[in-house]
């Protein structure tokens, strides 16, 4: 039913499209050309001004054959770097890059596999419901694309993401996360000549990660302290210093409360380094800000999407495998606009590294689950 080369060349082409995050434009405009091909209203948002991309998110809309509740599919347009010059080989039916690039599988096969899929719908003539699909900007800087989509243009309550690894895996739960910048603010002082009037902040921070549970907290729940930067010279106390940092986790009130305890740290951290200068009491100042990354999602493995998911792997004696996810994708944020949404795997390997590459094969079997979906919903 999938032809192979037809696929094959849809995604190499693809590949070769650059299109970082905020750069979507050339890639915006082979979409169009593709989905208006086969038949689709397409249009797009105001996400691209809001951001300072050069391109809106794209909804392609297909009108139904059949009536039904519509059908969401979810995608997204841009790539990691480096990705200036990317050059698709296929050897031995696995396609990476042939130099010091990624390839952009991620999420360039999805989307190569939707649209194989809906070659198929088109020349069978299959009957179908109202499908929706929206193909995001800038998701790798923060799932920007969709938290700035603007929702009021689709009508599905239901849909597939499809944008992880593997295939006939199915990711139900994901985790929220918090994303938080602390600075902290000592006093300097020269550090040779008179160390004992100064108040290193890098000293604070440092004794505020050494009180901070970080790492693998639960099998729920994770922390990280991710950047730190700060000081002007080796002869100078510190009086500056910025860090970056996260917690994630699938239960809203641990994440709560392990981002509580790592803000907690640096205030006792400054509480415990507070010293005396020229009689004065000297204490560190600790500005903190945290921003909700994305939210956790959890969906049932009794919903209806669920249920379409293994419906259709099923009548292709197939098996559709639950994964815990551990990472955020528009699929979150999806959830928490109230539309049901899980995520497939596309075959896609080694993402966000150079080493990245789908199997023809797989990319084949992620098309026909699709084309089953979209018979079965």
């Amino acid at each position: 039913m999938v032809n192979r080369d037809r696929i094959t060349t849809e995604f190499m082409r693809q590949a070769a499209i650059s299109s970082p995050s905020l750069k979507e434009g050339a890639m915006a405009r082979y979409l169009q050309e593709r989905f208006t091909a086969l038949g689709a209203e397409v249009l797009y948002d105001q996400a691209g001004k809001s951001t300072g991309g050069e391109v809106g998110n794209l909804l392609a809309r297909f009108a139904g054959s059949k009536k039904g509740e519509p059908l969401l599919l979810s995608l997204h347009m841009d790539t990691v770097g480096p990705c200036e010059t990317i050059e698709p080989i296929l050897i031995d039916g696995v396609i990476s890059s042939a130099g010091a690039t990624i390839l952009g599988a991620d999420d360039k096969a999805g989307i190569a596999e939707v649209i194989e899929a809906l070659e198929i719908v088109r020349e069978l003539k299959i009957r179908h419901v109202p499908l929706e699909v929206v193909v995001t900007i800038a998701e790798e800087i923060g799932l920007v694309g969709a938290k700035h989509f603007d929702y009021s243009l689709i009508r599905s309550r239901r849909g597939f993401a499809f944008d992880t690894t593997g295939v006939d895996f199915m990711v139900r739960q994901a985790p929220g996360a918090n994303r938080m910048q602390i600075e902290i603010t000592g006093l300097a002082s020269h550090a040779g000549v008179a160390p004992e009037n100064g108040l290193s902040a890098i000293q604070v921070a440092a004794k505020a990660i050494s009180l901070m549970r970080l790492g693998r907290i639960d099998a729920e729940t994770t922390a990280n302290i991710g950047t730190i930067a700060g000081g002007v010279a080796t002869n100078i106390i510190a009086e500056t210093v910025q860090l970056k940092g996260e917690a994630r986790s699938h239960d809203p009130q641990k994440l709560s409360v392990q981002t509580d305890h790592m803000l907690a740290c640096f205030e006792q951290a400054a509480d415990e380094l507070t010293t005396t200068i020229d009689g004065k009491a000297v204490r560190a100042k600790v500005d903190i800000k945290v921003e909700s990354d994305f939210p956790s999602m959890s969906v049932p493995k009794n919903a209806q999407i669920c249920q379409l998911a293994c419906k259709a792997a099923s009548a292709m004696g197939r098996t559709m495998h639950d994964r815990l996810g551990g990472g955020g994708s528009d699929a979150n944020i999806f959830n928490g606009h109230q539309i049901e949404m899980v995520i497939i795997g596309t075959g896609m390997q080694n993402v966000h590294s150079i080493s990245e590459s789908v199997v023809v094969e797989e990319m084949v079997q992620v098309a026909e689950f699709i084309v089953e979906v979209i018979k079965q919903a």
